[in-house]
């Protein structure tokens, strides 16, 4: 059974500056008072001025504390606010409609902006009685209780048809022939912008792919360009994440030929070549820049040799991947740069 925290008592104040004054430790106090020692390190932390701790201030701001009044809600049910949200429901708008039209409306005030999950919360907190069965009948699925998004199943927009990493073929996973890769995004400030990532697995070759935004239209036809860019036959599969961005791939698999498989939610190891990747890319494309401000990816300062982690990784394959039988069959010549790079596609 969880235990239930309770506030320190004036008695055990009182024993807390008995034994401060006496130079005991934290943890002896939080040991003769059956607590836990972070509450008493709190408790310390609190004493105003020099840090000397009298039991009976520290009550007296305990109590002032508990009685300080909360911050107002931005849709508590007596404000303006909320009876415009409440008229827009009535015109059968959807709560993400209504926070869309509140940042048009006051785009410099952030007071009257809330997203669509406070609209939500302001509904189903509501106390019971006619307003809130007024509310939920305004909303478009009627739902007597909402599930927060915050619970571990994915809600979103699953993608259909998918391949699972799972039955990917075991050559992909030896890294022996540079022909296997793995794709992702780099958004910029707002996601507004977008920057599309491809990683060679075995040479860890980088391609680079301008996107107008991070709409599956725009990510489809930047790498369906990219890709066929590269000798069809160093172009066999592309691994990548769930992200909602990928909804087209079938249309990506009929442009290139490159068999897509997806990789398990929330298990970026699984594509560890391009995650390193991006992490090393974020030195010069940092999060929260504009990426729309380059008009051709050669633009964008980034480094134009291999980094340190990558040429330790393929000091021993270079040898082996510069040898013209491992070519064979694939129309590909090794005097072509195959060492990693960037390389940038408009």
């Amino acid at each position: 059974m969880p235990r239930i925290y309770t506030h320190l008592t004036t008695q055990e104040r009182a024993v807390v500056m008995s034994m401060r004054d006496d130079q005991c430790s934290i943890r002896s106090i939080a040991e003769c008072l059956g607590r836990s020692p972070s509450s008493i390190s709190r408790e310390l932390r609190r004493a105003p001025g020099s840090g000397a701790y009298h039991a009976n201030t520290a009550h007296l701001q305990n109590y002032v504390r508990r009685m300080a009044p909360r911050r107002t809600p931005k849709l508590h049910s007596d404000g303006a606010l909320f009876q415009v949200v409440r008229h827009y429901l009535k015109e059968l708008w959807s709560p993400q409609q209504i926070a869309n039209i509140l940042r048009t409306m006051w785009p410099d005030d952030s007071d009257k902006m809330v997203s669509h999950e406070t609209i939500y919360n302001a509904i189903y907190l509501h106390p019971r009685g006619e307003l809130k069965r007024e509310l939920i009948a305004c909303l478009r699925h009627h739902n007597q209780v909402r599930k927060p998004c915050s619970r571990d199943i994915d809600r979103r927009g699953q993608i259909k048809d998918m391949q699972s990493i799972h039955i990917r073929p075991p050559e992909i996973e030896d890294r022996l022939i540079p022909v296997h890769w793995e794709g992702d995004l780099i958004k910029g400030e707002g996601n507004r912008s977008s920057v599309g990532t491809l990683v060679e697995r075995t040479t860890r070759f980088v391609v680079l792919a301008k996107m107008d935004n991070a709409g599956t239209r725009s990510v489809v036809d930047s790498f369906s360009a990219v890709l066929n860019r590269q000798p069809a036959a160093l172009r066999k599969s592309m691994t990548y994440d769930q992200g909602r961005e990928m909804h087209g791939h079938k249309i990506l698999i009929e442009r290139t030929g490159v068999q897509i498989y997806f990789a398990d939610p929330h298990s970026p190891w699984q594509r560890g070549s391009n995650e390193n990747t991006n992490g090393l890319l974020r030195q010069y494309m940092p999060k929260g820049s504009d990426l729309s401000i380059y008009s051709r990816m050669s633009s964008m300062p980034l480094p134009s040799r291999s980094t340190p982690g990558q040429a330790k990784h393929l000091a021993g394959k270079r040898r082996w991947l510069s040898t013209p039988s491992i070519w064979r069959g694939y129309n590909y010549s090794p005097s072509r740069p195959i060492y990693p790079g960037v390389a940038v596609g408009s």
